[in-house]
Formats: C-alpha cells, sequence, structure tokens
C-alpha cells in the first residue's frame, strides 16, 4: 500500500472512530503494516486499547485480551498471583453462575484458555464470526464483574497447589528449571516462579485477590486484539458499548530492581528421583528488545536446531552422551537467560557433557559459524515464525505478544527482518558477550539413592533428542490444568 493510500484509509477510520464518539469515545490510533496486511489501533477514553485486523480468509475470529500483568509485578511473599488469577477468571462473576463461562463458549463451537508469564497474562477465545458478540459480552463481564469470596478463591488455590505439585515439586525437569531461574537472578522479580511458591499460594486471601484485581485488571491495562471475519464498524461498535463504562484505574509505577551483573560462575548440586544425569545452564542474555538478541537467537538456532545443529550433533549423534537437548534465548521484557538443557544417556556424566558443551561454545566464541550454518540457522526461524500467523489466533497471539512486551504491534515481522540481517559475525560478537563463565548458571541434577540400577524407566539410547527453539524447563507459557 502506498503512502497516499494509507493516509487515505487513516482518514477513513479517523471519521469511523468520530462517528462512535460519545461517553465512551473511541479514537483511531493509525495502522501498523502487518506483512500484507495492516493492524488498525484503537483507544477508548478509558485507556483500553484494541487492535484490529480484518482476516476473511475463514469465518472465525480470535479474540485476545492481554492485561500487562505478570508475576514480574508480584511482591515476595506474594508471589503466584498473577497465576491463580488465570484460573480466578474462568469463574463465578455477578452475571454468571460457576461453569456458565465455560458452557456458553462450548455450546457456541469456540476454544479458549489463558496463559501467565513473567511479562503479562492473556486470554483468548476462537470462534465462529458470527459468535463475536459472545466473546465481546463474556470478557467485559469478567473484567469487571469477578466473584472473589472464599469459596471461590479457596477451590482455585487448591487447583493450583496441586499444578505446582505436578509441574514443579513432582517433576525432576521442573523443579531443576525452578532452581535455575532462582539461583540466576537475585534482586530481580524473575527470581520467582510464575506459579507462586507454595507458601504463598496456599495463604492468600480474598482479600490480596481484590486488590490484584482492582489495581490490575482494568482497560486502560488491557489490550484487546481481534482477527478474523470482522465488519470493522461494527466490532468496534460492540467493543465500545460492552467496555466504554468500565473505570480506568491508578496502575502503580512498577517497582522492579535491576539484576546485579553476575561476576562469577554459580553452581548448584541436586539430588532427584531420576535415573539419569541432567544438566540445566542458564547464561545472562539480553532483554527481548535488545539489538542482541535476534544474533544469540540465531546463534542458538546453529547450536541446537535440527539433527544438523552443532551440539546435537556432537552430544546426541556423535558422542552418544545426551538423549534430549535443547537451548532457548528467554523472550522477556528485561534481560533474560539463554537457557541450556541437557539430559544424559544412562551410564554417561555431567562432566562428559560438559566438556563437549564447552568446547562447542568456545568455538562459536572463536570462530564465525559458515555461511551454510548461517542460512540454515536463519530459514528455519523464519520458517517457525511464518508458521505461527498460519491461522487468525497465531497472529492475534504474535500482535498481543508484541505489543504488550515491545509497544509493537507488528514486532513479529520487524523480528523476521532482524533475523535475515543477522551476520556470522553478529553471531561470534554476541557469543562472546553473553556466553561466558562469569554470567554462567549450572544446575546439576543426580540420581538420589532411591532409583536403583536397574531401573527400567532410563532412556534407552534411542531417542532421538529434543530440538527446537522451546523453552528448556517449561517456564513458559502455559494453559488452564
Amino acid at each position: 500500500m502506498s503512502a497516499s493510500q494509507r493516509a487515505e484509509h487513516g482518514d477513513d477510520r479517523r471519521r469511523l472512530a468520530a462517528s462512535l464518539s460519545g461517553a465512551a469515545a473511541v479514537a483511531y490510533g493509525g495502522s501498523v503494516p502487518f506483512g500484507s496486511e495492516s493492524v488498525h489501533r484503537y483507544h477508548l477514553a478509558n485507556g483500553l486499547e484494541i487492535l484490529l485486523l480484518v482476516d476473511e480468509s475463514a469465518p472465525v475470529v480470535s479474540y485476545f485480551t492481554w492485561f500487562r500483568v505478570g508475576s514480574r509485578h508480584e511482591r515476595a511473599g506474594k508471589t503466584g498471583l498473577a497465576h491463580l488469577f488465570e484460573h480466578l477468571m474462568f469463574n463465578e462473576t455477578d452475571h454468571l453462575a460457576a461453569g456458565e463461562f465455560d458452557r456458553k463458549l462450548e455450546e457456541s463451537g469456540a476454544e479458549s484458555n489463558a496463559a501467565t508469564w513473567f511479562d503479562w497474562t492473556y486470554y483468548y477465545e476462537s470462534l465462529p464470526a458470527d459468535s463475536f458478540s459472545l466473546a465481546v459480552k463474556l470478557e467485559s463481564d469478567r473484567m469487571a464483574h469477578l466473584v472473589l469470596r472464599e469459596p471461590q478463591v479457596a477451590s482455585e488455590k487448591e487447583v493450583v497447589a496441586n499444578e505446582r505439585r505436578f509441574r514443579v515439586e513432582d517433576d525432576v525437569e521442573g523443579a531443576a528449571g525452578e532452581l535455575l531461574y532462582k539461583t540466576a537472578y537475585t534482586k530481580h522479580p524473575y527470581h520467582w516462579p510464575t506459579i507462586g511458591w507454595m507458601d504463598d499460594i496456599n495463604n492468600f486471601t480474598p482479600e490480596d485477590c481484590a486488590a490484584f484485581y482492582r489495581t490490575f485488571y482494568a482497560p486502560n491495562n488491557a489490550t484487546i486484539v481481534v482477527v478474523g471475519d470482522i465488519d470493522e464498524r461494527a466490532a468496534l461498535a460492540e467493543i465500545q458499548r460492552a467496555y466504554g463504562a468500565l473505570p480506568s484505574a491508578p496502575i502503580p509505577p512498577e517497582d522492579v530492581h535491576p539484576e546485579p551483573v553476575q561476576t562469577e560462575p554459580r553452581v548448584l548440586d541436586v539430588k532427584k528421583p531420576t535415573p539419569t544425569e541432567k544438566l540445566l545452564v542458564g547464561f545472562h542474555g539480553p532483554a527481548l528488545g535488545d539489538a542482541d538478541h535476534a544474533p544469540l537467537t540465531v546463534l542458538n538456532e546453529v547450536l541446537f536446531g535440527g539433527r544438523a545443529g552443532r551440539l546435537y550433533r556432537a552430544l546426541v549423534i556423535d558422542g552418544e552422551i545426551a538423549s534430549d537437548i535443547r537451548g532457548w534465548v528467554g523472550t522477556f521484557r528485561d534481560p533474560g537467560l539463554y537457557e541450556i538443557y541437557v539430559s544424559l544417556r544412562e551410564g554417561r556424566t555431567i562432566d562428559e557433557a560438559r566438556t563437549i558443551l564447552d568446547r562447542e561454545l568456545a568455538l562459536v566464541r572463536d570462530e564465525v559459524v559458515t555461511a551454510d550454518e548461517l542460512v540454515r540457522a536463519q530459514a528455519r526461524l523464519e520458517l517457525s515464525l511464518l508458521q505461527s500467523l498460519e491461522t487468525t489466533s497465531g497472529k492475534a497471539e504474535q500482535i498481543g505478544f508484541y505489543a504488550t512486551t515491545l509497544g509493537d504491534p507488528a514486532g513479529a515481522f520487524r523480528r523476521l527482518d532482524e533475523y535475515r540481517r543477522v551476520t556470522a559475525s553478529d553471531l561470534r560478537r554476541a557469543a562472546r558477550r553473553y556466553v561466558n563463565d562469569r554470567a554462567r548458571t549450572e544446575i546439576r541434577v543426580f540420581p538420589d539413592a532411591s532409583m536403583e540400577a536397574d531401573d527400567d524407566e532410563g532412556d534407552d539410547g534411542a531417542d532421538d533428542g529434543g530440538m527446537g527453539e522451546s523453552s528448556p524447563h517449561g517456564a513458559g507459557p502455559g494453559g488452564r490444568a
């Protein structure tokens, strides 16, 4: 679209917004190119941000509500509140009995879920386009009218406590992953897990929940993303009627302490009921918006991406030392971790894996990767990103994630451009800056005495190994249990 065409479309949408003005005025904030499409940004007078992308490829619509609140906004002693709300929000409201929210969506043929992480929380519905009004009605209702009395809070606390037992306390990888962040961070709230510490979960009160709800679940702390087969004017009018009267809230300024520079390695040895040794490594890395994030992500793909990844070949194929390896660069608003996970085969040791890992990491610090490796890594990342945009829900999730984390609804395509511009020299520079022992944290997991040498739960050596860019220990978003 040319500049003159964009200006003309912008004028049309300003007139559209003006025609909807009133007590809950709608303001047009301009359009952002999103590949061959455009995301249009609107605001209500109460601060609610609305991002719309019309996609008529199928008669469906995805409706995401992103809140700018996650575990980073909690405080010591009250960890896990953001995640608890992911559960509470599917419960009773002043207008709907418990279970009615899910029942109404299921009757319409919709799917819904939610996710919470360090920097954000989102809720979504994907449903037939003619049920769009239902999503608006349900989401606006629970943004303002959630019931938070003792029975509701107590019930969901028990659900979350059981989730913590299953995903962390009774799971070797989950427990080790939690220890990695607890050890690597000493001041920043990334130190505590999104699910929260068990004592905090058990001690939450309805008053804690009500205060959190009043503070963060306000229209001026939210972004609604709508992608699908919609009429833009009708969708805006529907959202305006449902949300326009909701009051804004004073959002407190963040009180986050920057993480001090790590000046020496940290190592923690633990024993767990596992038949094989495991190694988790975390290097302090860049924030998602930093210039070095894309180069480090491409470097990770060179090392861990698929069967041709250097460390996959060295540890899984050639050395036959590991059964599962993964690497991931944290996609956080503040500087995150570059995580590495290695699960050893039976009879192999962490020391063996560490020798090969250190050798390969030293190589990418000392020498540039080959042209073929760079092109392959870039192609894999590009394919993965573009595949995530094939559905309305995929587009809505990417738009909301980048808008919430970086303030850029088109961040996915800017990310694509960053991958394409990365050079082999950029990878070596990123490796030298971040992949060093000073900023290294290790969690070393050894079998405890309960694991007998002939335990038949051990890996038989036939595993193809873990590949890709997912978080090694499940620290990333997960829907309702």
